[in-house]
């Protein structure tokens, strides 16, 4: 999944530029990773700071979300990851990998293409790599079909809830930050 030489798209800047942070922490990382978004190297998972995009997968009717556990992580969160090579726009990652993960062939931006929040996230060291950060993109996806949701894997299950029931669950509190601005979308 590393992207190489792939041609940078304006698509990330656009979406930041687009974007109003809610709050001094979102602000300060706008600051920090506006920058990266025209470097030639911003999607590179090599640079110590570097773009990923994700989703809350939401079902609005019933105003449930879909959490996904990460093995690597050791906690519940939302789907997403980094672009396979060629990959430029943020919004078509964060779908592929909502499929891939969930196997919900149906996702759509919801209620629509916007960027609900960005966060910079650290990721601790791995045998094989060293400890980086992740500029995350987080857009909202909806499904009309939340009981097609299947794990890719047993090791990486599914689970719908509400927000409250998902705040509960994880443990990182910018994911909950994500689920608080779904829960007003939601209302």
């Amino acid at each position: 999944m590393v992207t190489t030489g792939a041609p940078q798209s304006p698509e990330p800047a656009r979406l930041l530029d687009g974007h109003r942070p809610q709050g001094p922490a979102e602000t300060a990382d706008l600051a920090r990773v506006r920058p990266r978004a025209d470097a030639p190297d911003a999607w590179e998972r090599a640079t110590p700071l570097h773009f990923t995009a994700s989703a809350l997968i939401v079902h609005p009717p019933t105003r449930r979300v879909l959490l996904r556990w990460h093995v690597r992580q050791q906690a519940w969160l939302q789907v997403g990851g980094h672009g396979d090579p060629g990959e430029t726009s943020p919004l078509d990652i964060a779908l592929r990998e909502g499929r891939e993960e969930t196997g919900l062939t149906d996702l759509a931006p919801w209620p629509d293409a916007a960027l609900v929040h960005l966060v910079v996230v650290p990721v601790p060291a791995s045998p094989v790599e060293p400890a980086h950060e992740h500029a995350d993109l987080r857009f909202l996806l909806a499904t009309a079909t939340p009981d097609d949701a299947r794990p890719e894997n047993p090791a990486v299950p599914l689970e719908w809830l509400t927000i409250e029931e998902a705040k509960e669950r994880t443990t990182e509190e910018n994911l909950r930050e994500t689920l608080d601005r779904a829960a007003r979308l939601l209302a």
